[in-house]
């Protein structure tokens, strides 16, 4: 990893995030995407376009995977991608709620190398850079818990992901509450304010490679729904749902994802 490509992120996300809080205040226009493929908003794509001029500009020998731009596989052959969200929990956007996110990646052969998830209406920004740790706002280094059984896990998830049929051995007895952003989710586990999030349908590259990294860098274990490594910039752009815990609960979770 070229060792500017954080601090490039960061720039990036931070004059994206300026672009976003415009739309955000004035109120941006919005419309569902055909093939019930969700919500946009004018806004996702106006920092869609400013983000690959900025980030392609430094970079063009890089490959490119958005949301919010049509696919070309050339960044299959390319060493290194950026991997963009630029709203991750439009809706939230769109309703007035400040827990939407901007989350950018640089992905190397797979595996991501840089990130950065920015939360311009809450002033928050994670950032990680591999093997340099996590941090939040650039001050605060960040960890995850240690919480060692269920019995006192928080847990971030959709009340279907806590139905019966996702849990051979059992549903965790937890206490659960919800963010809109998976990015966001997976920065709280980093940051230590839950002990897990999970989402058993698949998870699209741009939602949470940034969120991969910045959580294991903060000590977190983050796998597939069904506890294998996650792996990036494939064809199909996803991976099969997602843990992501204090390593004694992602052991735990599991277990009860397996049959008795």
């Amino acid at each position: 990893m070229p060792a500017s490509d954080l601090h490039l992120l960061l720039e990036a996300a931070k004059s994206a995030g300026e672009i976003a809080l415009r739309y955000f205040d004035e109120g941006a226009e919005k419309w569902e995407k055909p093939g019930n493929q969700g919500l946009v908003t004018e806004a996702d794509l106006a920092v869609d376009a400013h983000l690959l001029k900025l980030l392609l500009d430094a970079r063009p020998h890089y490959g490119w995977l958005s949301e919010e731009t049509q696919d070309n596989p050339h960044r299959l052959s390319t060493e290194h991608v950026f991997v963009i969200d630029p709203i991750d929990g439009t809706r939230s956007f769109a309703s007035g709620d400040r827990t939407w996110a901007l989350s950018l990646a640089v992905v190397d052969q797979g595996v991501p190398t840089a990130a950065v998830i920015h939360l311009p209406a809450r002033r928050l920004t994670y950032t990680a850079a591999r093997g340099q740790g996590a941090w939040l706002n650039g001050k605060l280094r960040l960890s995850a818990t240690e919480t060692a059984t269920l019995d006192s896990a928080d847990i971030l998830a959709n009340r279907l992901t806590m139905e019966p049929v996702h849990w051979p051995g059992g549903v965790p007895q937890v206490r659960r509450e919800f963010r809109s952003s998976l990015a966001y989710r997976m920065a709280l586990v980093a940051e230590g304010r839950f002990d897990a999030m999970a989402t058993f349908r698949d998870t699209w590259d741009w939602d949470i490679a940034a969120g991969t990294l910045i959580a294991a860098e903060a000590g977190a274990r983050v796998t597939d729904g069904f506890g294998q490594a996650l792996w990036f910039n494939t064809l199909d752009r996803h991976n099969p749902g997602l843990v992501c815990a204090s390593p004694a609960v992602h052991q735990a979770l599991m277990t009860r994802r397996r049959p008795k």
